[in-house]
């Protein structure tokens, strides 16, 4: 177990003007955030993230980092919250363990064994800073180091194949072999030991037979450099077990026909040096072909720079070789990490560190595999942020622009999917179809043999393949509907004004509205284009309209919207609903203009109108043909009041319920009912219902009875 002390004396060797109390400080939250928390092996929970610590100062990475490693479980796993962590570690540090948070939760959401692809795609989308995922990938490799604390046999096995399936192949590919090296070879331990064993004995055996011959080749090429005037560092090294293993399967080979098992590095000083050994080498032993890169004037797009070259070499063994600086050495092993060590013998800067955070070369670090299925699409950068994945309920992930929205992704599944849309469920719980989706939600779409798609969902789709639909059907199916409403409102209004309706007399008009056919008058007047009282003018120019005033108690619920005859204007309209609906706000739930409101059709009472979080709604989940998008209308600067429901605790003291209801007077609110649900000799507990104009009048109530001191709490009613 790593104690503070040795953490601090191991980044000070490498960072010798350490501010070691701010360590010192991220180990002390952690551990009194972690206490009582234990790990499977039964130590402190909070000697975990210092180990993980303890990996990324290896790597020699920046003091946010280490701090970030320490505090990397804390809004996952303890009361420590975001504004927490700023006040006392800062922003950049807050920032970075709630990056971690993000994609621990992400990780749990992923389907076992399904879609690794995506998913790496879906982690380095959501790491803003790469030190995000440096952090996750020590974390991970820490818990493979003790995942022998797991008793049970499946539960290891399927965390290893996890590990293999994603974190390798994503430390791969940020260039930290050290890290995916050790990876691999703990996954393997625990998905084929035997296959490990067998290998482990077989370079054992050839270690000890193999060893004068080593040491010879390395003796001979050492003295051919020095005589050469070249200043080289040669070794031989093994292959990893794991990669061993993978070439054999890959060419269907045995061990024993495998002639690079070991690889010799000489690593010199200067660029030009590489080149020199790669000449002084070609020039004394015979080249194979076909077994020459370079990835010195072509890196990998990891960052990787090496010469790769095999030769008939000294003993006529065939041997591979690489060649390399030392900071290139140093890259290869640390990959990004490297960037933050390795700069001069310096530091970056935190300039440089954003600047790096995707190396600029991320996205060609995913297109370096060989299968057309593991590339990303050929675009910049910048684009992972214009860019959402969110999961289906299969845990297949779809990618789709930034701010698409449930309609987006439903169209992205099918088109039929898309036309049948008739809710959805987001992480979950019911959602409004204009929802903007986050990376990593998992979107449930809800579908209506009867449903089409509506003419609003346009105003907020963002991918094409949805609005082309949308208005493919605008076009081609819903003009037949407009035809028959626009023709029943002109002829309501024949009947009303005492005329015999003809198609002929629609017919004359056809010129004066630019219209083909009677059907395009219609369709205008239903979809809105055109006032139906408009067209009956044109047909009849000289008649004269009298409005007779109609009792109040005959007034149906759409004339509600209706501007009213002292000019004052009328309440805040409902879009998403048939001209003439009736229409009613649910008591359970009170919603205002400003709330997010899906609409219930209710047998007997037209449509009823709930706030979207609203308890109710999970009745009504398996009726999803009742379901209704709506929206508020563009609201009047003087709305008609709306009652908003206030939970409101208060200290039992004389003169306190007067002057909770001063204050809600004062800032415009009328009460008009009030419950007193529990008393106490402390406290009173009341509902109170409030005409407010919206939802942003009924914040400013809520703020003025908090900062109230008799005010214990105050919340807005959710539910019955």
């Amino acid at each position: 177990m790593i104690e503070q002390s040795d953490l601090v004396d191991q980044i000070k060797a490498y960072k010798p003007d350490l501010d070691s109390e701010a360590v010192g400080k991220a180990y002390d939250y952690a551990k009194k955030m972690h206490d009582g928390q234990t790990r499977a092996s039964g130590e402190p929970y909070y000697t975990h993230p210092v180990e993980v610590a303890s990996i990324l100062a290896g790597m020699k990475m920046d003091i946010g980092t280490i701090i970030t490693a320490i505090l990397h479980d804390t809004l996952e796993d303890t009361d420590a919250t975001y504004e927490d962590l700023k006040k006392i570690f800062g922003e950049e540090v807050a920032d970075l363990v709630n990056g971690v948070s993000k994609l621990t939760r992400i990780e749990s959401q992923t389907v076992e064994g399904k879609q690794a692809e995506n998913f790496r795609k879906l982690l380095l989308a959501m790491s803003e800073d790469i030190r995000v995922l440096l952090v996750k990938l020590a974390d991970r490799l820490h818990n493979m180091r003790t995942l022998d604390s797991f008793k049970d046999t499946e539960k290891r096995r399927r965390i290893a194949l996890e590990t293999l399936e994603i974190y390798a192949p994503l430390a791969e590919r940020i260039g930290v072999h050290q890290m995916k090296e050790e990876l691999e070879d703990l996954c393997f331990t625990y998905l084929n030991s035997e296959a490990r064993e067998s290998l482990a004995n077989r370079l054992s055996f050839l270690r000890s037979e193999g060893t004068g011959i080593v040491d010879k080749i390395i003796s001979e090429l050492t003295k051919k450099f020095k005589d050469a005037g070249i200043d080289a560092e040669i070794t031989g090294r093994e292959k990893t077990r794991y990669s061993i293993w993978k070439k054999m399967q890959r060419k269907n080979v045995t061990f024993e026909q495998l002639s690079d098992v070991m690889a010799f590095r000489i690593v010199v000083d200067k660029v030009e040096e590489c080149y020199n050994v790669l000449g002084l080498l070609h020039s004394h032993y015979p080249s194979v072909p076909g077994r020459f890169k370079d990835y010195i004037s072509t890196p990998k797009p990891n960052g990787y720079r090496s010469i790769h070259t095999t030769v008939m070499g000294p003993e006529q063994q065939r041997i591979e070789i690489q060649i390399r600086t030392r900071e290139m050495h140093y890259e290869a092993d640390l990959g990004v990490a490297a960037h933050w060590a390795y700069k001069e013998g310096e530091m970056p800067s935190l300039k440089d560190v954003k600047k790096y955070r995707w190396l600029r070369e991320l996205l060609e670090i995913l297109e370096q595999e060989q299968r057309p299925e593991d590339f990303w699409e050929n675009t910049k950068l910048e684009l992972f942020q214009e860019q959402v994945y969110v999961f289906s309920p299969k845990g297949d992930l779809i990618e789709l622009p930034n701010g698409a929205t449930p309609i987006d992704f439903a169209y992205a599944i099918h088109s039929d999917v898309g036309d049948k849309c008739v809710g959805a469920k987001i992480n979950g719980r019911i959602a409004p179809l204009n929802t903007a989706l986050s990376n990593g939600d998992q979107v449930d779409i809800i579908t209506a043999k009867t449903q089409n798609p509506s003419p609003t969902w346009e105003r907020f789709v963002v991918t094409g393949k949805a609005r082309s639909h949308i208005r493919k059907f605008i076009r081609n199916q819903q003009r037949g509907e407009y035809v028959t409403l626009g023709k029943a409102m002109l002829q309501k209004i024949f009947r009303q004004e005492g005329y015999d309706f003809t198609e002929k007399a629609v017919n004359n008009v056809l010129k004066k509205f630019k219209a083909d056919e009677s059907d395009d008058i219609y369709a205008n007047i239903g979809s809105g284009l055109l006032v139906a009282r408009d067209v009956f003018k044109a047909i009849f120019p000289a008649h004269k309209t009298e409005i007779a005033k109609r009792p109040a108690s005959d007034m149906d619920h759409a004339a509600m919207f209706r501007p009213h005859e002292d000019g004052k204007d009328a309440p805040m309209p409902i879009k998403g609903l048939i001209p003439g609906m009736a229409m009613h706000f649910a008591r359970c739930c009170h919603p205002l203009p400003g709330d997010r409101i899906v609409g219930i059709v209710t047998t007997g009472k037209g449509v009823t109108i709930h706030t979207i979080d609203c308890e109710t709604l999970e009745t009504f989940a398996d009726t999803p043909e009742r379901w209704l998008d709506v929206s508020w209308g563009e609201g009047p600067d003087t709305p008609e009041s709306h009652v908003g429901r206030l939970n409101l605790t208060f200290i039992n003291e004389a003169g306190a319920l007067g002057t909770i209801t001063t204050v809600i007077g004062i800032n415009g609110g009328n009460i008009t009912n009030l419950k007193i649900t529990s008393r106490s000799i402390d406290f009173w507990d009341i509902v109170i219902d409030i005409y407010v104009k919206d939802t942003k009048h009924l914040s400013n109530i809520i703020a003025a009875l908090r900062a109230t001191p008799i005010v214990a709490s105050v919340e807005r009613a959710r539910g019955r």
